[in-house]
């Protein structure tokens, strides 16, 4: 935890809510974003007990497992699921643009992309699982199952991918989100209640985030957001429930009895489903971020991608060999410091940790020389020079190249150091002849930032060695085999 972290969180405290550490909304937010709360039978990874998911606060489905251990009612689950999730991925394969790549290829890509919310990190983890569990089944052969169910199967998994990759916004966990934008005054694990966290950060009238965040540990009175349900009410009223479903003799036995049981598990959700679209009201108040359409245009290229590839039949592989595991964790390694810098040039608040830090300062500018011109080459270069002064703990370094917060095309080399005064010799985004573009070059009593980071992403090649000179572990060639040198047994 960072000075300023602990600092709006003493305040929280101090205050009685939660204090924002974001001036802008740095994940994306559809127009129509679908929320799904799943919960899950105890003991059990993957054994879905009941799910409410729908695109809108008055228009929830809400489907159910009696039995989450009898396998013919958890496929009927998933084929129900499977009828509400593929229409809403569908609704966005209609509307697509025509694209070129650098190599001249033509490929399409969607306009939007779908938005899947859960609760918390467990959610995704359970549908990510529960996709994994179904997405090899046949629709032919030995029991046969409904064509919907893999396919869902290898959507959900699709989501759990994408969800791991820095910056991505297809299937974000509310209480990560909202954690990132307040800091409220309780640990990070308790961070992890959405009733909780929600209670510091937008508490009813007369109550503080303390008091509130108490009340919503009373599981009587905000049941967890799952996929867990409380121990208390396993016990007390979901095993006798699904003890007289599997007690019942008939089917209409059976059916008044998986009706007590859903009108019992619609009480359990209830309560989290208008918490996630308070939470998305409150989410929806800040203003975006400058980068966040750069990573959704990513995310709908991601989609679009694996929508074509879906169409054509292309199998979906157990588990990643070594070098496309070793490729994606650079991609994703890469993409987090990328999201860390972009999130940075676009907030000030997140922006004032970097400077705190000693990676980036704040100062004034105290003299400029817009019409400088760099001659020690063959031909004359644009090179303005600009004097700015900081107050800020930044240990500057003569020859190191800095990004311009308010103009991240350009960038400034320090070539002198006077005390709390740089000099900047300014490069980029001024235009192509000798004389500066009007505003381009920062004037004198300009208030300005500069970083030692970009929030420009990697787009140039993984340094990986080439397949020939890849160990046969890691998917290379198998070694030659050479006649007489077996190890003896």
């Amino acid at each position: 935890m960072s000075v300023l972290s602990a600092l709006a969180k003493a305040e929280a405290v101090r205050s009685g809510r939660a204090q924002p550490t974001a001036a802008v909304r740095h994940v994306h937010l559809a127009d129509q974003p679908l929320v799904a709360v799943p919960l899950r039978m105890a003991g059990e990874a993957a054994a879905p007990l009941a799910i409410m998911i729908g695109s809108a606060p008055g228009d929830q489905n809400v489907l159910i497992v009696a039995q989450p251990r009898d396998r013919v009612l958890r496929l009927r689950f998933i084929a129900q699921l499977a009828d509400v999730v593929l229409p809403y991925l569908d609704s966005f394969l209609g509307e697509v643009e025509e694209l070129t790549s650098k190599a001249g290829e033509t490929y399409t890509r969607c306009l939007d992309a779908p938005q899947l919310w859960t609760p918390n990190p467990g959610g995704v983890n359970f549908l990510k699982l529960l996709g994994r569990s179904v997405r090899f089944h046949r629709a032919d052969g030995d029991n046969p199952v409904p064509e919907s169910i893999p396919l869902l199967g290898r959507w959900l998994t699709w989501f759990g991918d994408r969800a791991e990759h820095p910056g991505s916004a297809v299937l974000p966990a509310m209480t990560s989100v909202l954690a990132a934008h307040w800091a409220s005054g309780q640990s990070a694990l308790e961070d992890g209640n959405l009733a909780a966290l929600l209670g510091w950060i937008d508490p009813p009238r007369g109550l503080t985030g303390a008091e509130a965040a108490a009340l919503a540990e009373d599981p009587l009175r905000s049941p967890p957001a799952g996929p867990a349900t409380d121990p208390g009410f396993d016990n007390e009223e979901l095993a006798p429930l699904i003890a007289a479903y599997n007690a019942a003799l008939d089917d209409n036995a059976r059916s008044v009895a998986a009706e007590r049981l859903e009108r019992s598990l619609r009480g359990q959700l209830e309560p989290t489903w208008q918490l996630m679209w308070r939470a998305i009201e409150l989410l929806r108040a800040l203003p975006e971020g400058a980068s966040v359409p750069t990573r959704w245009t990513d995310d709908r290229g991601a989609f679009s991608y694996f929508a074509a590839e879906s169409a054509e039949g292309t199998p979906q592989s157990r588990r990643d060999p070594a070098v496309r595991a070793v490729r994606k964790l650079l991609e994703r390694e890469r993409a987090l410091e990328a999201l860390q810098a972009q999130c940075a040039f676009d907030d000030p608040l997140l922006m004032l940790e970097h400077r705190v830090a000693g990676a980036a300062f704040r100062g004034t500018v105290v003299h400029s020389e817009p019409d400088r011109l760099d001659r020690s080459g063959a031909r004359p270069k644009l090179r303005p020079h600009i004097h700015i002064r900081t107050a800020d703990p930044f240990a500057a370094v003569l020859g190191e190249e800095l990004t311009c917060v308010e103009r991240p095309k350009q960038s400034g080399t320090v070539v002198e150091i006077d005390g709390d005064t740089l000099v900047l010799e300014l490069s980029g985004g001024m235009g192509r002849k000798l004389v500066a573009e009007p505003g381009s070059v920062p004037a004198t009593e300009d208030e300005l930032g500069f970083a030692r980071f970009t929030p420009s992403p990697f787009n140039g090649q993984l340094n990986l060695p080439a397949r020939e000179d890849t160990p046969w572990t890691h998917g290379g060639p198998p070694p030659e085999y050479v006649p007489g040198t077996e190890e003896p047994q």
